[in-house]
């Protein structure tokens, strides 16, 4: 019997070719990337087990199964496969939940998506949810059985919360659950909720972020009388192989940048032995050989400063504890901040020998450097430049750019994000933002070009969301400029590494997917190119701006420009 039906958003249940940024293929438009496309890119879902059960699935689904066959038998806890739903969701099944990320398509990513290709059809993200939930109503026709949604894409629904009815969800619980799930599904199956544990509604955070709880019986989440996260001790360690080898090793971030709601969460740290024992799971049972490190701020492992000055020692400690594991080959952090890397480059280097990172194994890491603007910078995220300050250790483009050249050097790779439509932004600040990516995009060091992608997300108002009012028209010109440039190195990059990062043995398929990459990068460089000059920008001084003479003469010779 299969009491509890655990199952991940279809996004997430595919390895897109094992190559990181197709993960965000998801967020794109279906207007805009053929089914056949899409899928090829996509990859096929994780396998299922003889009996139905997916062999990898989420982060999140494993610390709800750990945390659920603390009371129950592997039996009545399953893991569904979405092929195989109808073999598990029987008449005594109570509880059929689902971790999703995106459902509405509202992540600042696929907005940006939206915003900039005029979308009337929806982003693959929320196709996928359509068809599972679909095929999760289909069988549990006529059953008791409740859906309850959770993850990171519930925050959607507390701003459409008709969107629950709309598909027949009965619940959306927010917020971190290890140490209550137990109850909470025990008290759903029944319908009596204890009030003293949680409430019936969500958290919600204001421009200046303020938290207030908005009552509504479709929602449920932590009382604040039990605290609004989970103790350390009381977080199981998985039982099951996670998404390419994920494990996390820390909880929260402590930066405090105005537009994160991460930073609202108590930092946590995992202890070494935790962290490997996570990791031996995801080696002995889904043979990974790599370890993808999840932390909102690698660099703040165990920090003890409150200048955010890392705690080398700890970090080191990990790392080495990590590399140490049978079977394990490779590791990288899933986000980091940039500074570190400006202020400490024999640490850096120190990391990167034990990492064992080189030309054949570069260490991806997502950043987000938001903006190139100094004033931006100090007004969002002024701890983001710790232990370093704009003015004394230079402007903040100068701590990113030499950053950015300490991690090439090194062979780490950031993957950088950039908002559009921060708060009090201005076209200065944006064109700010388009110096710092050209420079970055024609700078080599030890010959070699600075490696980095630049991915820009739309910082869309509530309010905006709500009435779905955004559209290709919000964007100003020098919005479009930081488009432009993000793109345009975008398809650089596409150029120069699709067919050497495309992690498969099949020439083939490493052709197909280096190829849809390219052309894809290429194509959304023009469409941007088209839509920034029907807005006003000078394309030429897009791409020229932030550049010296002699700089701009060196990229002329490049290929890519003729």
């Amino acid at each position: 019997m299969a009491k509890y039906v655990l199952v991940s958003d279809s996004s997430l249940s595919a390895s897109y070719r094992r190559f990181p940024l197709l993960e965000f293929l998801p967020s794109a438009p279906v207007s805009s990337v053929p089914n056949s496309i899409y899928y090829f890119l996509k990859g096929p879902l994780y396998k299922p087990d003889s009996e139905g059960r997916t062999t990898v699935t989420t982060y999140a689904l494993r610390k709800i199964e750990a945390a659920l066959l603390q009371n129950h038998s592997k039996s009545e806890v399953v893991v569904a496969h979405e092929d195989y739903l109808d073999r598990f969701i029987k008449d005594d099944t109570e509880i059929i939940a689902i971790d999703t990320m995106d459902p509405l398509g509202l992540g600042p990513l696929t907005m940006s998506y939206f915003t900039i290709l005029d979308s009337d059809k929806g982003a693959w993200v929320t196709k996928e949810w359509h068809r599972l939930i679909e095929k999760i109503n289909v069988a549990r026709k006529g059953k008791k059985a409740k859906l309850l949604v959770g993850g990171p894409g519930v925050w959607g629904f507390t701003i459409h919360p008709e969107e629950l009815d709309a598909y027949n969800i009965d619940y959306a619980f927010q917020g971190e659950s290890e140490d209550i799930i137990n109850d909470l599904f025990e008290q759903l199956s029944s319908g009596s909720i204890d009030r003293e544990k949680f409430f019936e509604g969500y958290m919600t955070i204001d421009d200046d972020f303020h938290r207030s709880y908005v009552k509504n019986p479709k929602f449920i989440s932590r009382n604040s009388k039990i605290g609004t996260s989970v103790a350390l001790e009381k977080i199981p360690l998985i039982q099951g192989p996670v998404h390419s080898g994920m494990v996390e090793i820390m909880r929260g971030c402590g930066i405090g940048c105005d537009f994160c709601e991460v930073t609202l969460r108590p930092l946590r740290y995992y202890s070494n032995d935790a962290i490997r024992k996570e990791i031996e799971v995801n080696v002995k049972q889904g043979g990974y050989s790599n370890a993808w490190l999840h932390t909102d701020e690698f660099f703040g492992f165990k920090h003890t400063k409150p200048t955010f000055e890392p705690n080398e020692e700890a970090i080191i400690d990990l790392v080495t504890n990590v590399m140490s594991i049978p079977g394990i080959k490779r590791t990288n952090p899933t986000h980091a901040r940039i500074s570190p890397a400006t202020a400490y480059p024999e640490f850096l280097a120190k990391l990167s020998k034990i990492m064992k990172a080189g030309p054949s194994n570069w260490i991806g890491v997502q950043v987000g450097v938001e903006t190139g603007s100094d004033i931006l910078a100090k007004k969002h995220m002024p701890n983001k430049t710790l232990p370093l300050k704009i003015g004394p250790d230079g402007t903040w483009g100068e701590i990113v750019w030499k950053g950015t050249m300490n991690m090439t050097k090194n062979y780490w790779r950031p993957a950088f994000t950039i908002q559009s439509g921060q708060r009090d932004e201005t076209p200065e600040d944006n064109w700010d933002t388009v110096a710092l990516i050209n420079k970055m995009s024609n700078s080599y060091v030890d010959g070699r070009p600075l490696e980095f992608t630049v991915t820009p997300m739309q910082n869309v108002p509530l309010g905006m969301i709500k009435s779905k009012g955004f559209n290709v028209g919000m964007l100003t010109e020098s919005q479009f400029a930081m488009y432009y440039a993000s793109y345009r190195h975008l398809y650089k990059m596409a150029l120069r590494n699709s067919r050497k990062e495309a992690k498969t043995n099949n020439p083939l398929v490493k052709a197909g997917v280096a190829s849809a990459i390219s052309f894809g990068g290429w194509v959304m460089m023009k469409y941007i190119e088209r839509l920034a000059k029907k807005a006003g920008v000078d394309i030429e001084k897009a791409k020229r701006y932030g550049l010296s003479t002699e700089t701009s003469k060196v990229e002329t010779a490049i290929e890519f420009n003729k």
